[in-house]
């Protein structure tokens, strides 16, 4: 079975996406105080929902990435409760999945959220798709940059001084 270069590409780029694409945080500055283990996760869920995409799932953002967004957004304006509950249910899983085995501590059952009705659901969804979308443009983005910036720096180095008209 011959491969399409065009399919390759794009799981390349996909693989190298979930290593560096930036994580999307709400504008405020308070992205830069993500703790590291919330960072590593969004890397392995990321790489996970490449193995998923294989098999004909669509890609979203991951429930680390939600988390993430929701943490700056929490701490930028206050939240409302639809947007609470949507933070507590996915700070539940990805708390519990990736901080309890190493730590024994579990969610605290006061602020612990185990589901959410299908509107929050939808909700979540939307969130999903969007923080996705944002992590492509940006790794457009900085592509179209980098060729830019090479094409700059070739010109700069060609030989004008030489009257070869380049």
């Amino acid at each position: 079975m011959k491969l399409d270069n065009r399919i390759v590409d794009k799981q390349i780029d996909a693989l190298v996406g979930a290593l560096r694409d930036p994580i999307i945080v709400l504008p405020g500055g308070w992205g830069d105080t993500l703790p590291d283990w919330i960072k590593t996760s969004i890397t392995l869920e990321r790489l996970v929902m490449n193995m998923k995409a294989l098999k004909g799932e669509e890609m979203t953002g991951s429930d680390a990435e939600v988390a993430a967004y929701l943490y700056t957004a929490s701490l930028t304006a206050p939240m409302d409760s639809d947007w609470t509950q949507i933070y507590l249910y996915i700070a539940t899983k990805v708390y519990e999945k990736w901080r309890t085995k190493d730590s024994g501590v579990t969610m605290p059952d006061d602020v612990r959220v185990d589901s959410l009705d299908n509107y929050r659901m939808g909700l979540l969804k939307e969130l999903k798709e969007w923080l996705y979308r944002q992590r492509v443009k940006a790794r457009e983005e900085r592509g179209r940059a980098e060729r830019r910036e090479a094409r700059e720096e070739v010109a700069a180095r060609a030989p004008k001084q030489l009257g070869l008209g380049f």
